[in-house]
This record gives structure tokens, C-alpha cells and sequence, in this order.
């Protein structure tokens, strides 16, 4: 006779690639139901895009019909909903918000989120996009769209599709005109066209934000329930000093940063085929510095404007890549339920607790020599700036922040607060510096 444990049991081999934890674990099987040798359970994904849905269905199906007494098996795949906190919008037929942010302008944010949302939308998936940046409104112009016919049902407004993706822009109503308001007014106008918009059911909107850390986007995430933010840069110096502003702003406020696009990284000369990084390659930098996944790495494309139609983009590969990454940061932050490390600090030691018991301990100055932001490190060559007579030998951290579960910002009694140290980092100054007193005590590594 067939069993529920044994059904259970049998589910067990199937891993999420991502998660690295087997599918009844994480509570994905639900709901089983056993009516003689016929089986039927709910598998709950943590996103109806995930990547992995067809596969864990056609391996949930073979190991459960390979057990003895099972005649038939009926499995219907589901995701988790949204939860949204108060106050918040209420955006309930939306499946996943996602904010699109770059901390300074002219490095393509735009370009990106359009492009992004029609490479979703090739999926399959049904996709709104809503243009936040009230100054300098793009959607228009990227989607050709510049005097749409507006139609109202009510109080709500109906989103322009273009070629079947739902867009929303203040430059809809704008044409030409400028927008001359001041910053609480931009915030109220963001917020109405989001939720007086008729967006109907959506697997994913994305919010193209404006450039930098205003009022728009404190607004925006403290009403809205964001599922996670992806930042935009370039592998320019002052590009990647904005990186550190945006990770923090929004972990102070909750909204989980997913990983990083870097824009213009490089070239293919149409020569040779050789792949050049003319701004330089500064991929490793940005996980080294930041802990953050890159999503992706966009060449430089100067004819790419227009997003215009269904298949814009779509041969350009590394597009289809992020939106394949995007699905699974998503997936692994509504499913990472496992231990994050812990961090405490006192007068002389940073020490981090991991998920396994292990300590780690390091001295708070050499944690702070090893700050590797833009006003410790030159940006243009990686060579320090900060002289290691400046920092005092009693120097004490006064906040330290979670970001996710990828790094912390440590503000110092010294004034510094903008640096940024990814758990990976914390370990390896640990591993690098000699066995020294901390100060406690005891020998610790430094």
C-alpha cells in the first residue's frame, strides 16, 4: 500500500539547484493526497517563473510512479504568494515586483529594464513596466509611444501596451513638456500612476527608477512591497562608488538587493573578434567589494534604442541570462530560510558567528584597513589611499547593518561609514592577517 512517507521519501532526491536543499525540506510538497494507486500532491515553488518548474515536475512524477502500488500521478505546480507589509499598495494579481535602480545616470538603467521585460516577456510571461523617472521619462521614446490614447475605466487607468507588454509612463501625459515639480509632488505622481494603473494580472512588473537616492525611491519602498531591487552600473570609477549608496539605501529600508547588472562591460571588435573592456573589467571588483551576484555583463551596443517590439534584444544573448538569474535570486530569497552568520563587535574584535557554530575573529582595526570603498581604495588603479597611521589602534565600530545575507556596513568611530564588507571578504582578512592579540585576551586571527 502506498504510504504518504513513502511519497515523501521518494521526493527527497530532487535538490533545488539553487537552494542545495531537497524539495520536502524546503516545504515545497504539499497537500498529498493518496486515493488507492492514485497519488496527487501540490508542489509550491517559491516563483511561477522558476527556471527548474517543468524539471522538478517530470522527476516528481517518475520517482513517484516508480513506487510499488502507484498507478497514476497528478501534480500541480503553484508558487508562493506575496506578502505584502502595511502600509503598502496593494498590487495583489502581481506574481513579482522588482525595482530597477542605478545610483547615477547615463549607464543605460533604462535600456536595461526595457529590455529586460521583453526578454521575460519572451518567456512567455506576462510583463508591465512602469517608468518612476519623472524627470527624464524614457519609456516614450524607447517604445515609440510618444502620444498614446489614454483610457480610463473609473478611477484607474489602463496601461499602453505595446506589442503585448503593459508599460505606464508620466511622459504619456507629458508629450514634450517638462516636468517641473519638486520632490514630494514627483512622489505623489509615482505613486498614482502605480496604483490608479489597471495592470491587471502580472507574473512581474518592474519599476524603472530614477538615477541616485531621493525622495521617489524612499517612497516608493517604504509603500510598496518590493520583492528585491537589481542595480545597474558601468565599470567606470564613479559608477561603482553610487554601487555602495543604492546596496545601502536599500537594505536600511528592507528590500533585498539581488544581484548586479554591469552595463557597457565590454566590446567585440568586428575585426578580429577579440573582446576588449575599454572602461576596464571590474567583475571581480564588484562581488569582491560588494558580495553581490553579477546577473549580468552587457557588451556595449550603440544601435540598441528602441525595445519597441516583442523580440528587441533577443539576440542578444546575455539578456535571456539575466532574466534567467533574475528568477532564481528571486526563487532563493523567498526560499532561503537557512541560517545567515551573526555578527557582534566590542572594543577591540569584529566576531562573526556562522551558521555551523564556527567563530570567526577579527580585530576591529584590521577590518577597517581593510575598507576597500572609493575613499580607501583609488578607484582607477586599486592602489590604498587610506594611510594606516590615520586609524587609531582602539578604533570601534558605532553601527554595524545586515545587507542581505551577502555582506554588512560598518560606520566606525572615525567617521567612515561607507564601507561595505561581503562575509567572503570578512573571511579572507581573517585568513590573511598573522595570529595576534585582539585585545580579549586571547590569540585570535586578525
Amino acid at each position: 500500500m502506498v504510504t504518504e512517507s513513502a511519497i515523501l521519501d521518494a521526493l527527497r532526491v530532487i535538490i533545488d539547484p539553487d537552494l542545495h536543499r531537497d524539495i520536502v525540506s524546503l516545504g515545497f510538497v504539499k497537500n498529498v493526497k493518496i486515493n488507492g494507486g492514485a497519488v496527487s500532491f501540490i508542489i509550491e515553488l517559491t516563483t511561477p517563473a522558476c527556471p527548474v518548474r517543468e524539471r522538478f515536475r517530470a522527476q516528481a512524477e517518475e520517482v513517484v510512479r516508480a513506487l510499488p502500488g502507484v498507478t497514476s500521478v497528478d501534480i500541480e505546480m503553484t508558487a508562493q504568494q506575496r506578502h505584502a507589509p502595511a502600509p503598502s499598495v496593494k498590487l495583489d494579481n502581481i506574481g513579482t515586483v522588482i525595482a530597477v535602480s542605478s545610483c547615477k545616470g547615463g549607464v543605460g538603467k533604462s535600456t536595461v529594464a526595457a529590455l529586460l521585460a521583453r526578454a521575460l516577456q519572451r518567456e512567455g510571461l506576462a510583463v508591465g513596466l512602469l517608468d518612476a523617472d519623472m524627470h527624464g521619462p524614457s519609456i516614450p521614446t524607447l517604445f515609440n509611444m510618444h502620444h498614446p490614447d489614454m483610457v480610463s475605466l473609473g478611477d484607474m487607468v489602463l496601461p499602453v501596451e505595446v506589442d503585448g507588454l503593459a508599460t505606464m509612463s508620466l511622459g504619456y501625459f507629458l508629450g514634450e513638456k517638462p516636468a517641473v515639480m519638486r520632490g514630494p509632488m514627483l512622489s505623489n505622481y509615482v505613486m498614482q500612476l502605480l496604483s490608479n494603473t489597471d495592470w491587471g494580472t502580472l507574473d512581474y512588473l518592474l519599476i524603472d527608477l530614477p538615477p541616485g537616492t531621493g525622495d521617489i525611491q524612499l517612497t516608493l519602498t517604504q509603500r510598496v512591497s518590493l520583492d528585491g531591487a537589481i542595480i545597474v552600473t558601468t565599470p567606470q570609477a564613479l559608477s561603482l562608488v553610487d554601487v555602495a549608496r543604492g546596496i545601502l539605501m536599500f537594505e536600511r529600508l528592507l528590500v533585498p538587493v539581488l544581484g548586479v547588472v554591469e552595463n557597457m562591460a565590454f566590446l567585440t571588435c568586428d575585426g578580429c573578434g577579440k573582446v576588449h573592456h575599454p572602461f576596464g573589467d571590474s567583475s571581480g571588483t564588484l562581488h569582491d567589494r560588494f558580495g553581490l551576484d553579477i546577473l549580468a555583463r552587457l557588451p556595449i551596443l550603440p544601435n540598441v534604442h528602441s525595445a519597441a517590439t516583442r523580440d528587441a534584444g533577443a539576440d542578444i544573448p546575455e539578456f535571456a541570462t539575466l532574466a534567467d538569474r533574475l528568477h532564481r535570486a528571486v526563487g532563493m530569497r523567498r526560499g532561503d530560510h537557512a541560517g545567515h552568520p551573526e555578527i557582534t563587535a566590542d572594543e577591540s574584535c569584529v566576531t562573526v558567528t556562522w551558521p555551523d557554530g564556527t567563530q570567526t575573529r577579527v580585530s576591529n582595526r584590521a577590518l577597517r584597513l581593510s575598507c576597500r570603498c572609493a575613499l580607501c581604495v583609488d578607484e582607477m588603479n586599486g592602489t590604498p589611499m587610506l594611510d594606516p597611521s590615520t586609524v587609531a589602534a582602539d578604533i570601534q565600530s558605532v553601527e554595524i547593518i545586515l545587507l542581505g545575507n551577502y555582506a554588512v556596513g560598518i560606520s566606525w568611530n572615525d567617521g567612515h561609514s561607507s564601507g561595505i564588507y561581503s562575509w567572503e571578504h570578512i573571511r579572507r582578512v581573517a585568513d590573511e592577517s598573522s595570529a595576534a592579540r585582539c585585545g580579549c585576551g586571547s590569540v585570535h586571527k586578525e
